[in-house]
C-alpha cells in the first residue's frame, strides 16, 4: 500500500544479528502506522507479563505514513514498548528532524529485542545494522552522546537519538532524547533502552516513500503554507508558544501548585509566557516540515546561568518545576529543564516527584531537609535521582515504589503509575476522564481535551454530550498518533483534512465512519495490552484526593460519582462492557 514500505527490521542485541519481515497491506488498513501499528507489533510480539527491563521486552522504533512527504506538521516518530514505569502500553513521540532519517532506512518499524553484552549504539542505514561499542560514551549526557555519534559517522547526515546517565541507570521515568532538547519523554522508554545496554541509534538512508497521489500531495503543502496565517493558534504558538498557557491556566485557578494543594500560584506572572520573552534572548524555532514554530530557542543573557541556551521550557516544565515545586523564576526553571534534558529525565514526572519528595520532607517522612522554592536542593535530588544515590535510590523507581516506601499513598498524585501533567482534573473535569482511561496513565496529549473546555465547546454537567466530544478528540488524536503528526495541528487538521491526507498518501478511500473505525481499532487494541497486562477498570481512577480536597476560590473538585458517570458513558460509546473490556480481538 502507498505510504508504507511494508517492512519492519528486527534487530537481535543478544546475538548481534538483524532480519527483515514484510507486513500485509491489511495490518496498515486497520491500524495505519505509529501508535496502531505498533499496538499490533506489542500484541505479537511481546510474551505475557514479562519484565519491562528484561531482556524479552521490544522495544520499537516506528514512523508514519506521512513521515517524509511534504505534509506539514508530520516530523515526528514513535517510541513503543511497556512501560516500566507503569508495566502497561507505552508510546512516546517527538519532534525534530530525525523523523525523516529514519523514514529513509526504508522501514515502517524497528524492533529492539534482547540485550547487549556490552554498551553499544547502533548504526541503522537502508542497506545495513552496524554494532558499535559505545563503552567510551557510557555515561556521558544526552547532549554530548549525541555529538559523539554523529561524529563518529564523519559527515554523513544522520538522526540521533540516544539515552542520558538516567536511561543507563535504568531511571523508570528516563526518556529518549533527539536534537539536544526533543524527547520522547514519559512512561520511561529511556529505562528500558538503558536495560538493553543501547546507548544510541544513528539512522540514515535513500529510501523514499511513494505516496499514491504526489500532485495532490504537493497542493495540500503549497495550500496550507498559504492558510495557516488565518489560524489563531498558529500565531499564537508562533508568538508565544506553549508558555502562553502559563497565565491562561492560573486564571481559571487550575494551574496545580504547592504539589497539587491549589490551582493559582502568587506570584505566576514571573513565570509566565510574557516574562520569559520580556526577560530573555527568545526565538521560535520550528521541527523540521512544521509552519508554527512552537519551540521557544531561549538564551539567559545575564546572571548565574548567563550563555545557557536551550530549547524551552515548555509550559509543562515550567507547571511542574515552577507550579508544584514553587519556583519563582525562569532562569531556575530553565536551568533545571537543561539539567533533566542532560541526564535523560522527563520534566513532568521529575517535577512531581521533586514535590512529593517536598512533601515528604515537611511531614518527616525521609531525613533529607528540602523545601519549596528550594533550587539547589532540587538539582541535588535530580542528581541523585539520575544517578539512583540515597533518596534518588527510591524515587527512581517511580511515584508507586516511592509513596509505598514513604507511607503516603494517600498523597501520591498518579494515574497508573504516571504523574499528571498540568491541568488540574478538579477544574478541568474533562481532563478527569482522560486521565483516568488513557492507556498510558495520566496523560493530556491523548485528547488535550482541555481546550475544550476553556473554548466552552463543552457543558461538563452535560455528560453524554461531554463525552460524546471527547472521543471525537480522542479519536482524532489517535489517527495524529497514526500518521505521527503533530498533537498541535488538531486545529488545522479536521476530520475532512486528515481524509485528503490519508486517501493522498496511501490512496485509501476514507470518510469520519472509517476513520473513526481506525481510530477505534487502536483505542481497543492499546486497551486489550494493558487488560492482558493486569490492568482493570478500577485503575481508571484518580487520586483520591481530588475527591476530598478542593482547589480555587470557587472550591472546585470533582467527585467519585461524577468520573464513575463520565466512565460509564465513555465505556459504552466506545463499545465496551460494564468492566471496560472490548468486544474486539487483534488479528
Amino acid at each position: 500500500m502507498n505510504g508504507f514500505f511494508n517492512k519492519i527490521l528486527i534487530i537481535d542485541l543478544t546475538e548481534k544479528t538483524f532480519f527483515t519481515d514484510d507486513i500485509p497491506d491489511e495490518i496498515f488498513e486497520k491500524y495505519l502506522g505509529g501508535k496502531g501499528f505498533g499496538a499490533y507489533l506489542m500484541h505479537t510480539l511481546n510474551g505475557l507479563n514479562i519484565n519491562p527491563l528484561s531482556p524479552e521486552n521490544h522495544v520499537i522504533v516506528l514512523t508514519g505514513p506521512i513521515n517524509d512527504t511534504g505534509i506539514w506538521g508530520s516530523s515526528r516518530f514513535a517510541v513503543i514498548t511497556k512501560s516500566p514505569q507503569t508495566g502497561y502500553f507505552s508510546h512516546s513521540y517527538s519532534g525534530g528532524d530525525v523523523a525523516e532519517h529514519i523514514s529513509r532506512t526504508g522501514y515502517d518499524a524497528i524492533i529492539l529485542k534482547g540485550k547487549s553484552k556490552n554498551p553499544i549504539y547502533l548504526e541503522i542505514s537502508d542497506r545495513d545494522v552496524t554494532f558499535h561499542d559505545a563503552a567510551h560514551i557510557w555515561g556521558a549526557d544526552t547532549y554530548d552522546a549525541e555529538e559523539a555519534i554523529k561524529a563518529s559517522l564523519g559527515k554523513r547526515k544522520c538522526g540521533v537519538i540516544v539515552i542520558g546517565p538516567a536511561g543507563e541507570r535504568l531511571v523508570r521515568i528516563a526518556n529518549v532524547v533527539n536534537n539536544k532538547w526533543r524527547c520522547a519523554g514519559r512512561t520511561g522508554a529511556g529505562a528500558v533502552f538503558g536495560s538493553k545496554h543501547v546507548k544510541g541509534i544513528a539512522f540514515y538512508g535513500d529510501k523514499k516513500r511513494v505516496v499514491a497521489h504526489p500532485d495532490a500531495v504537493l497542493s495540500f503543502h503549497n495550500e496550507w503554507k498559504k492558510k495557516v496565517k488565518d489560524y489563531p493558534s498558529a500565531k499564537a504558538y508562533k508568538t508565544v508558544g506553549t508558555p502562553g498557557l502559563v497565565s491562561i491556566i492560573n486564571l481559571v485557578e487550575a494551574f496545580p501548585t504547592r504539589y497539587w494543594h491549589e490551582g493559582k500560584m502568587d506570584g505566576w506572572e514571573l513565570i509566565s509566557g510574557d516574562a520569559l520573552h520580556k526577560n530573555f534572548s527568545v526565538k521560535p524555532h520550528a521541527c523540521y516540515m512544521c509552519l508554527l514554530a512552537c519551540g521557544r530557542l531561549t538564551e539567559i543573557k545575564k546572571g548565574k546561568y548567563a550563555g545557557l541556551k536551550i530549547e524551552g521550557p515548555e509550559y509543562e516544565t515550567i507547571f511542574a518545576f515552577g507550579g508544584l515545586c514553587l519556583i519563582k523564576n525562569l532562569d531556575d526553571i530553565i536551568y533545571l529543564n537543561d539539567l533533566c534534558d542532560r541526564l535523560g529525565l522527563d520534566t513532568i514526572s521529575a517535577g512531581n516527584l521533586c514535590a512529593f519528595a517536598i512533601e515528604a520532607s515537611r511531614l518527616g517522612k525521609i531525613d533529607e531537609k528540602i523545601d519549596y522554592g528550594d533550587t539547589e536542593g532540587i538539582v541535588e535530588l535530580l542528581n541523585k535521582i539520575a544517578y539512583r544515590e540515597g533518596i534518588g535510590s527510591i524515587l527512581a523507581e517511580g511515584i508507586l515504589y516511592a509513596a509505598k516506601e514513604f507511607n503516603m499513598e494517600d498523597m501520591a498524585v498518579h494515574v497508573k503509575g504516571l504523574e499528571l501533567p498540568g491541568y488540574d482534573p478538579r477544574f478541568f473535569k474533562g481532563m478527569g476522564l482522560a486521565y483516568a482511561t488513557s492507556d498510558r496513565g495520566a496523560c493530556h496529549l491523548r485528547t488535550t481535551f482541555f481546550r475544550a473546555e476553556l473554548s466552552g465547546m463543552v457543558d461538563s454537567k452535560d455528560t453524554k454530550k461531554m463525552v460524546e466530544l471527547f472521543l471525537d478528540f480522542e479519536d482524532r488524536l489517535n489517527l495524529h498518533d497514526a500518521l505521527i503528526l503533530c498533537r498541535f495541528y488538531r486545529d488545522l487538521y479536521g476530520w475532512e483534512e486528515l481524509s485528503r491526507i490519508i486517501h493522498m498518501v496511501t490512496g485509501m478511500d476514507v470518510d469520519k465512519n472509517t476513520l473513526s473505525e481506525i481510530a477505534s481499532n487502536i483505542q481497543d487494541a492499546t486497551r486489550l495490552f494493558n487488560i492482558r497486562e493486569g490492568m482493570t477498570a478500577k485503575e481508571d481512577n484518580l487520586p483520591e484526593r481530588f475527591f476530598k480536597e478542593p482547589i480555587g476560590k470557587d472550591n472546585n473538585i470533582i467527585t467519585d460519582v461524577e468520573l464513575e458517570l463520565m466512565k460509564a458513558e465513555y465505556y459504552r460509546l466506545r463499545g465496551w462492557d460494564t468492566l471496560g473490556i472490548p468486544s474486539k480481538n487483534i488479528k
